[in-house]
């Protein structure tokens, strides 16, 4: 986690066994984002809309145990298969603390080669305070552990 500038930001790293094609599939494939886009193992996904291309949008929900939804909408930026892809990220339901600080957020996903896998680099960045910024790490660890889990274990 660092602050770029006057900028508060969020970095996080994961290693897939998986090749760049299929890690980058992962995050653009509504078929695939329906398989593990939650932050928790027992949450499901009931909402992934996905026009990957630059321009396109996308809205994608996850639904807590207690049946809360979680949903978060925004347009891609960049679209470079499979290196790199970009989203603006705004909650649309939700968390109201973690709504209030992100609406104006951007996501970067790189797919870096890592010998047999795939090192997945995010950074999501402009965040109103760090107190968001720390609700935001918190979800995208478990939700890039539950890509993992639910997708390439």
């Amino acid at each position: 986690m660092t602050e770029i500038g006057q900028e508060i930001a969020l970095k996080l790293e994961h290693r897939y066994a998986a090749s760049r094609e299929q890690v980058f599939e992962a995050w653009t494939s509504p078929e695939v984002l329906k398989r593990w886009w939650a932050a928790m193992p027992t949450w499901d996904t009931p909402v992934a809309e996905v026009d990957a291309r630059e321009g396109g949008r996308y809205r994608l929900s996850m639904r807590t145990d207690e049946g809360e939804v979680h949903t978060v909408s925004g347009e891609y930026t960049e679209m470079s298969p499979p290196e790199r892809l970009a989203y603006t990220w705004s909650w649309e339901e939700g968390p109201d603390a973690a709504m209030e600080g992100s609406e104006r957020s951007l996501v970067v996903v790189e797919f870096l080669e890592d010998g047999d896998g795939t090192l997945v680099r995010l950074t999501h960045s402009g965040f109103a305070t760090e107190e968001i910024r720390e609700m935001h790490v918190q979800g995208w660890q478990a939700t890039l552990a539950n890509l993992e889990r639910a997708v390439f274990s």
